[in-house]
């Protein structure tokens, strides 16, 4: 696996995350406020200025009730 394909893989997830963010209506400030983190904290990880560990995904995913399983599921079908 290259360079390419792992940045690709990342983006991927970045869209998964903002579109789930955005089917459950809730805003980057909004999702903020679930996680105890600053707008900035979602921003930069939808923007691809920072990574996300798995269990900070967990989080996002437990924030906007959405099972861990539906993101990773999404994730391989767009890829």
């Amino acid at each position: 696996m290259d360079e390419r394909d792992l940045e690709r893989q990342a983006t991927v997830l970045r869209q998964e995350l903002r579109q789930l963010r955005n089917e459950q209506g809730v805003t980057q400030t909004e999702l903020a406020e679930r996680l105890g983190q600053p707008q900035s904290y979602v921003s930069k990880y939808e923007s691809g200025e920072r990574r996300l560990d798995l269990p900070e995904i967990r989080v996002i995913c437990v924030a906007l009730n959405v099972p861990l399983r539906t993101l990773i599921e999404r994730f391989e079908s767009a890829l």
